[in-house]
């Protein structure tokens, strides 16, 4: 007769797990720490358990353990997620790529490749602090030009602005974070310009008169006698002049995405007319007769597919990077005749046109009406130095009114 062994695996108690022991909602799970809480559903009313783990620490643990409690109540909490910065904003723009402008579309493009995903795109979005973007603005100022270099105060605004906006949505649409990090980071001060104080009016007038040889003249003449954008100009057809009121009607924009001419709305998206005097008038008559001889001269060879005002020697739109390199090279030829003419951007011709009628006590919601700004209070902030300069006249101004009142 076989006897049977007692202790076979068939007859001994199978040895159970030990169940890590939870405490007040902490518990260690391997090598790392977990935590759980209960979040109510603000649709349903249901609470529900919550778990987060991968803390390296008790402590660490409990901290967030206590964090989560506070949002919980608060209805503030957010799951986890582990969404990187890169990821997010890869998103983030391809969901703005309709309703973001071509140009301003490049520009958050650039900004985003070029200075914020190389230093912080590896940060999970939920871990991203106000002091890790405080530092990316440091290492930007410090060494964040192409070559290693400082990179310009103002470029690191645009980042800042890109990435503020960009997190703004990961709260407000898609709830990925509580709060933006970026409106509590530290960014650098960029100091305040005074534009349109680089040309005084007669050297403007010096300017033009060198540029009146040359066959684009008339875009340098209407780009300072009506405060315009280099696209705004550079999209204005001859349906859009009307040399009889006179006014022009800037309706677009054409600008230059990665070395193509592009068309678009205005920068605030609305079109306006802007009035004329007499003697742009008779530039740009001057101009069109100029344009027609070209274009009976060439006959079948005009490849002017729309009657733009301002245009190539065969009839093609000017490409926009053509004026602004123009622009020193006319600078340049100046000096060489009479030296004294101070550098300028083609850009700085919107700004004198403004200063000039703000110090002329042309009322600012005028002027803003010609600059295309959606509000006189844009006008307000850009020429607040012109703004400042009348105010310390206005005593002496009401004085001699009431003085010499008849």
């Amino acid at each position: 007769m076989t006897k049977t062994l007692a202790g076979t695996p068939d007859e001994q108690p199978r040895k159970r797990k030990k169940t890590p022991k939870l405490r007040d909602g902490v518990v260690k799970r391997g090598s790392t720490w977990s935590y759980v809480i209960r979040v109510r559903d603000p649709e349903t009313g249901e609470s529900r358990p919550r778990w987060v783990s991968g803390f390296p620490t008790e402590d660490e643990a409990k901290a967030a353990r206590d964090e989560a409690r506070v949002k919980a109540r608060r209805g503030e909490y957010i799951d986890r997620n582990a969404t990187t910065v890169a990821e997010y904003l890869a998103d983030w723009i391809e969901g703005h790529a309709v309703e973001i402008k071509p140009h301003t579309l490049k520009g958050y493009r650039d900004m985003i490749r070029l200075y914020i995903v190389p230093r912080i795109g590896k940060v999970r979005l939920q871990a991203l602090r106000p002091s890790a973007i405080t530092k990316l603005y440091r290492d930007l100022l410090t060494s964040g030009g192409r070559t290693g270099g400082p990179l310009a105060a103002n470029t690191v605004k645009h980042a800042h602005i890109v990435l503020r906006k960009a997190l703004t949505d990961a709260v407000l649409v898609d709830e990925l974070i509580p709060n933006n990090p970026a409106e509590r980071a530290k960014l650098p001060r960029v100091h305040a310009t005074e534009p349109g104080m680089i040309w005084t009016a007669a050297q403007l007038r010096a300017f033009l008169e060198t540029a009146s040889d040359h066959r684009l003249f008339a875009f340098f003449r209407l780009a300072a006698y009506t405060g315009a954008r280099r696209g705004e100009l550079l999209n204005l057809r001859w349906r859009d002049v009307d040399l009889d009121t006179p006014q022009i009607h800037i309706r677009g924009s054409a600008a230059v995405i990665d070395r193509q001419r592009v068309e678009g709305t205005t920068k605030s998206g609305r079109s306006r007319m802007v009035s004329l005097d007499a003697g742009t008038v008779r530039v740009l008559k001057a101009h069109r007769a100029r344009q027609d001889a070209d274009k009976l001269k060439l006959g079948e060879n005009w490849k002017g597919k729309d009657t733009y005002v301002f245009t190539t020697g065969w009839g093609e739109p000017v490409f926009p990077d053509t004026l602004s390199s123009l622009m020193p090279k006319l600078i340049e030829a100046h000096n060489k005749k009479t030296p004294g003419l101070p550098h300028a951007r083609l850009h700085d011709l919107r700004h004198i046109h403004a200063t000039t009628l703000l110090l002329a006590g042309v009322p600012v919601h005028v002027v803003a009406a010609r600059l295309g700004h959606a509000d006189p209070a844009i006008t307000l902030r850009v020429y607040a130095h012109v703004i400042h300069e009348q105010a310390a006249t206005a005593a002496d101004v009401f004085a001699d009114a009431v003085k010499n009142a008849a």
